[in-house]
């Protein structure tokens, strides 16, 4: 199996990229988070899985080790394939996977194009235990990060703000500070709203 590819950033597009290593040039797919982390430098390094079928060899790239290894958990799933496991690391970041498999998100799991509702069940199934051993991660936590958010979003409801906007606000916030405190995420949803 090919680790990573370091070498000359010839070509970039939202889902893949071509590296020259050596005079050989690879074309690896890639998902919009690591686009996003691309570095502006002609020289790069991709950490790489290379998945391999009767008819074809195709190797993804990721920036970083630790979304290489959800996507491979994401392929032991049984009905996610790569190009599934590279679209859901397109449409959420790695933390927002991890979390929702943690807590049991059945609607987060599903909201990625190409998962329906029994596929997304044995991901969280299959994977939560996982998870939460690898990131070392206790579940009673995790719910209550959730439990802050929805008492934040209940109390900005009170408050007369539409829940929808609130929701995109305080979700934002969760993003960035998972550990926030009920009254530092309403303040910060106030700020912001």
């Amino acid at each position: 199996m090919i680790a990573h590819i370091q070498g000359k950033l010839i070509e970039k597009t939202p889902t893949e990229v071509i590296i020259d290593c050596g005079g050989v040039g690879y074309h690896v797919n890639i998902s919009l988070h690591t686009y996003s982390l691309l570095p502006q430098v002609d020289t790069i390094k991709l950490f790489t899985y290379l998945q391999i079928k009767e008819d074809s060899y195709t190797l993804f790239g990721f920036v970083e080790k630790s979304e290489r290894e959800i996507f491979k958990m994401l392929l032991s799933v049984s009905g996610i394939g790569a190009s599934i496991a590279r679209t859901m690391l397109s449409s959420l970041d790695p933390k927002q996977i991890i979390q929702a498999l943690a807590i049991g998100d059945l609607a987060t799991i599903q909201s990625v194009k190409g998962i329906g509702t029994k596929t997304a069940q044995r991901a969280i199934l299959d994977l939560k235990d996982k998870v939460l051993k690898i990131y070392d991660l206790d579940e009673v936590s995790m719910f209550q990060n959730n439990t802050n958010k929805e008492e934040a979003l209940s109390a900005l409801e009170v408050l007369g703000f539409n829940k929808k906007l609130a929701e995109k606000v305080v979700d934002k916030i969760v993003n960035v500070d998972s550990d926030a405190t009920v009254e530092s995420i309403i303040k910060q949803a106030l700020k912001n709203l």
